[in-house]
């Protein structure tokens, strides 16, 4: 009985051990399993940590450079390895198939890979950098492959792993890690990778993204500061928040005092017309752009306005202003040249169509007055027909002069003895008006210019003169003033006391047919041809509005060179001896009252004078007959080309025997190929002048005689 309770008390100790033991390994496994699991929570903790500590020097910059050298370094620190890189491809590339061909940059690199820094890795390169990115994955190489791997440009690794750097779907570089701490890369590792990875990529590109507006922004400042067009932001009420420099100018303000200005007020003053466009700007509609002078600037603007996309409760616009001042002038100036050509164009034509009966009524007037047999009243009264003939052609040679901008003849004249010679014209004319003319004529070297054509020019204004203070009310003095004097050029003023030019008139003061004169009064070509003799002479003709009231004209002409040979008026010249035996004249012209007074003229001396049916007859009747003069008509024309020219080619040996009636505006013949100068030609001008055409009849028939 003692021994089976011994054996029983042997028996329950031993199981009371192996429990024991048991219980005692239990708490050694549960012992090591919670230091695992401390272990494990100290190492999640510290990249925890270290993942935050990264966040955080991250989200301290935006600077893309810095960026990535924070990430390599703060890589290479949590997997303890050698060397770590970032490779980005270029801004702009599109994902798929065109990430394989894009080349990448290593924009950092430090350790065992920091000769990397800097390089460009082609999309060809057999390293890792290259194969990652194409691949769009983790890449691994383990240290127990059978040879080191090349990551770029042929530097190599025994073990690496690279991670593509992925943001919104696109791969935007690949970070690489090379020889970490133990050999290899742990799971934990690679999820750690993974996540500095993707962190890395949103904060690589956000900094991209910031950059590319930054500089977006940059370009839009400086495109916005150098547009030469003033450009402003306004607000709903109207004030600026945004200017350039060309709006600053144009206001003569530095911008930031036209930053909270009134735009309206600032540009116009008070401008119902500029408010109206901002509020249909505001409302979405597209007016027209405003042009208008600015009393405020002295200047004229062209202002347009736009709506910036924006909340609704924001109405911000964009405005444009820009300086119009000197386009306007030259779109004048353009306007004012066509028309001075179009009005040229007819002025040619209407003087050569007044030219013929110019021509007859001075003619037979000067042929009657040689008759004999006419009584002392009649031989006045053609007197006055033959001088006003002959007034109306100088007029016409003055149109002709305003039409091809080229002045009549080339001598010196006087001035001051044109200016008495005109005032003395007028006199009784100035008298009737009640016109007081005062003079301050002053010594002044003489102009080389045709006399007659600036004649015209006093008589022009002189004539306006006398007109604009004839208005004048009783109280106000009717009063012109003519002044000349000289320094450089030669200067004539014209002054008056009238009511003065409105600002309205003034652009087109010198504007052909235009005119402020009731009808009947005025052509509104006085101060268009003034305007062109004055230039055809190589001066200027400028307005003034004196403080006192008026108006005046400054004329300046240059001075005639010293040789210039001093000819007041056109020397006459010495008439040939009549020539005894008759010619035969061959007459050319359409106009018939041309063609009576040149029978006339040359049947009253006995020569016989054929007159042609037209350009074609008459050079059929030079193929059978022979002449001793033929008189043509410059204008005339055979089968579109002139008769003088198509005479000339197809009888050269008539050449001699030819004279012109040139209707040109002076005493040189018109250029081009078919003037009398080129054609080797002699000419007489229209209106044509009895003794001129006789004297040059008579050189004709003398060069003739000689030959």
């Amino acid at each position: 009985m003692q021994l089976l309770v011994t054996v029983v008390l042997l028996f329950a100790a031993g199981g009371l051990g192996w429990v024991a033991l048991r219980a005692r390994r239990r708490l050694q496994q549960s012992e090591r399993d919670r230091r695992r699991a401390a272990d494990e929570l100290n190492r999640r903790l510290s990249e925890l940590f270290s993942l935050q500590e990264l966040s955080y020097i991250l989200s301290g910059s935006l600077q893309l450079d810095r960026l990535v050298e924070q990430v390599v370094r703060y890589a290479m620190r949590f997997l303890d390895a050698q060397g770590a890189l970032v490779a980005l491809a270029p801004e702009g590339e599109g994902g798929g198939a065109a990430q394989s061909r894009r080349p990448l940059h290593v924009t950092a690199a430090a350790g065992s890979l920091a000769a990397l820094a800097g390089q460009t890795v082609p999309p060809d390169d057999p390293g890792l950098v290259a194969r990652a990115i194409g691949h769009e994955r983790l890449e691994l190489v383990a240290p127990s492959e059978a040879a080191p791997t090349p990551v770029a440009h042929g530097l190599v690794v025994d073990s690496a792993a690279a991670v593509p750097l992925r943001s919104h779907g696109v791969v935007v570089g690949t970070l690489v890690i090379a020889n970490p701490r133990d050999g290899g890369f742990t799971p934990e590792d690679i999820r750690l990778l993974s996540t500095v990875a993707t962190h890395a990529a949103i904060v690589i590109a956000n900094a991209r993204f910031f950059e590319m507006v930054r500089h977006a922004k940059e370009q839009w400042e400086t495109a916005f500061d150098a547009l030469s067009e003033g450009i402003a932001v306004v607000d709903e009420v109207g004030r600026v928040r945004r200017a350039n420099r060309a709006l600053a100018s144009l206001l003569g303000a530095p911008i930031a005092d036209v930053i909270g200005r009134d735009l309206a007020d600032a540009l116009l003053g008070p401008a119902p017309a500029l408010l109206e466009l901002l509020a249909a700007a505001r409302h979405g509609g597209r007016p027209q752009p405003l042009v208008v002078r600015s009393a405020v600037l002295g200047r004229s603007i062209r202002v347009n306005a736009a709506p910036i996309p924006a909340p609704a409760q924001e109405q911000n616009l964009v405005v444009l202003v820009e300086d119009v001042t000197e386009q306007q002038a030259m779109e004048a100036q353009l306007i004012q040249s066509e028309k001075l050509a179009a009005v040229g164009q007819l002025v040619s034509g209407v003087a050569h169509e007044l030219n013929n009966p110019l021509t007859s009524i001075a003619g037979l007037s000067e042929f009657l007055l040689e008759q004999k047999e006419l009584g002392t009243k009649d031989r006045g009264h053609l007197r006055v027909i033959h001088e006003q003939a002959d007034r109306a052609g100088r007029i016409v040679r003055n149109l002709l002069t305003f039409a091809r901008k080229g002045p009549a003849e080339r001598v010196a004249v006087d001035l001051n003895d044109v200016v008495q010679r005109t005032l003395l014209l007028m006199s009784y004319d100035l008298q009737l008006r009640d016109v007081t003319v005062e003079r301050d004529l002053r010594p002044v070297a003489p102009v080389l210019g045709d006399r007659h054509a600036l004649q015209q020019v006093v008589i022009n204004l002189l004539n306006n003169a006398a007109q604009a203070v004839a208005a004048n009310p009783p109280d106000r003095r009717r009063r012109v003033r003519l002044e000349t004097w000289a320094d450089d050029r030669v200067r004539l003023r014209v002054a008056d006391s009238g009511p003065g030019i409105a600002d309205d008139v003034l652009p087109q003061l010198f504007t052909p047919f235009f005119t402020t004169k009731e009808p009947g009064q005025g052509t509104g070509l006085g101060l268009s041809i003034t305007y062109s003799i004055v230039q055809a002479h190589g001066g200027h003709i400028t307005v003034e509005r004196p403080t006192e009231g008026g108006a005046a004209f400054l004329v300046d002409l240059p001075v005639a060179s010293p040789d210039t040979l001093r000819r007041d008026t056109p020397e006459p010249r010495a008439a040939l001896e009549p020539v005894a035996v008759k010619r035969t004249i061959l007459l050319v012209d359409d106009d018939p009252a041309v063609r009576r007074m040149v029978k006339a003229l040359f049947g009253g001396e006995g020569h016989a004078v054929e007159v042609a049916r037209n350009p074609q007859h008459a050079l059929e009747l030079v193929r059978s007959k022979s002449y001793d003069l033929i008189l043509a008509d410059g204008e005339a024309r055979s089968r579109n080309q002139r008769f003088v020219r198509a005479l000339v080619d197809s009888h050269p040996g008539l050449r001699d025997r030819v004279l012109v009636a040139m209707g040109g505006e002076g005493r040189e013949p018109p250029a081009g190929d078919d003037s009398p100068a080129r054609l080797g030609l002699r000419y007489v001008r229209k209106p044509l002048n009895l003794r001129d055409l006789l004297d040059e009849a008579a050189r004709v028939w003398a060069a003739a005689a000689l030959s």
